[in-house]
């Protein structure tokens, strides 16, 4: 069940009415307002923000990687109502391997940010259809922001290219 200075807030409260269980829990911190998400729901929640709340900008998308505590991984989603000019931060919780809901259908600018986040640390996003690495070499081996990655990176032979 949701604290009630959560249930208290407008967005929060309207999302929790219109896609129920949805929101898995949430944080009021210096006045910004942080909501978990049922990586199951992630696209009717954000299809709700963005058509009736009119969280209209993704500024965007990306990870923490947790490792070694389960689940290991959020993916952080950064929303802005330009009309009300207030921010909304999302987040959902996954276990590594796991893939999560592309957002590109509600907003066609989460491509990249979703590509840069596989890129990175690995996220697979269902439904994305170009999702590619967009950083680092095609041939790139493993995803440097992930806690296990070596802290020098693999070592390299670029005499080739």
């Amino acid at each position: 069940m949701l604290a009630e200075e959560i249930l208290n807030q407008p967005e929060a409260r309207e999302l929790n009415a219109a896609v129920p269980g949805a929101i898995t829990e949430g944080s009021l911190a210096l006045g910004e307002l942080t909501l978990w998400i049922d990586p199951s729901r992630i696209v009717e929640a954000c299809r709700h923000l963005k058509s009736v709340q009119k969280y209209v900008r993704l500024s965007s998308i990306t990870a923490v990687d947790w490792h070694p505590a389960a689940p290991r991984f959020e993916v952080v989603y950064h929303l802005q109502s330009i009309e009300r000019n207030e921010r909304l931060r999302l987040k959902c919780r996954l276990d590594d391997g796991v893939e999560i809901d592309s957002v590109t259908g509600v907003w066609r600018g989460a491509d990249w940010y979703e590509r840069e986040t596989f890129d990175m640390f690995g996220i697979r996003f269902r439904g994305n259809a170009t999702l590619k690495r967009i950083l680092l070499p095609e041939d790139w081996e493993g995803h440097p922001l992930r806690k296990d990655f070596p802290v020098h990176g693999y070592k390299y032979s670029y005499q080739n290219e």
